[in-house]
């Protein structure tokens, strides 16, 4: 691990950290989407990121997104499921050759289809699984659905924007 790559993931960390907590958290579509960008910075580790050190970064930046929140824990274990679910998602979306090493797997350097069928999935559990916890027993099944997909799809958005607008695509060489 490089000095560089240590450093733009410390400092994507601690952005994504304070733009969630400080301009996200009130951001609410319609009372029902709500948008967690902190989950696409894990979603954008690069692809060579084992397991273990993904499951930790996504520990802290859920923790700290919870103490600011109030939410006792609800995005860490979200957030460490995805992290735990991520590379086996990758394998099964890996072509026959491979990815180049110190891929980041955005939508520049991925393509469209390739970051829908990546991200989608991963971020409906994590929205599904947070929203589960937060009505559990309540049987609000119906908004907890709701809440789901609006939610999935409005960081989908969100994280897409993002990547185009503050991310480059890393050139063959």
């Amino acid at each position: 691990m490089s000095n560089k790559y240590l450093f733009n993931t410390l400092t994507g960390f601690f952005v994504y950290l304070i733009v969630q907590v400080f301009l996200l958290k009130n951001l609410v579509l319609f009372g029902t989407a709500f948008c967690f960008l902190h989950v696409v910075f894990i979603l954008l580790l690069p692809i060579e990121t084992k397991t273990t050190p993904a499951m930790l970064i996504a520990f802290s930046l859920g923790l700290g997104v919870d103490i600011f929140y109030d939410t006792l824990g609800m995005h860490t274990a979200a957030l460490v499921l995805v992290a735990a679910l991520r590379s086996n998602w990758i394998k099964v979306l890996t072509p026959r050759g491979g990815y180049d090493e110190d891929l980041i797997p955005s939508v520049l350097n991925m393509g469209v289809g390739w970051w829908l069928s990546y991200s989608l999935p991963l971020l409906l559990l994590y929205h599904f699984l947070f929203f589960y916890i937060d009505n559990l027993g309540t049987d609000l099944y119906l908004p907890v659905l709701f809440k789901t997909i609006s939610s999935t799809l409005f960081t989908f958005l969100m994280g897409m924007i993002v990547q185009v607008l503050f991310y480059k695509r890393k050139r063959g060489i």
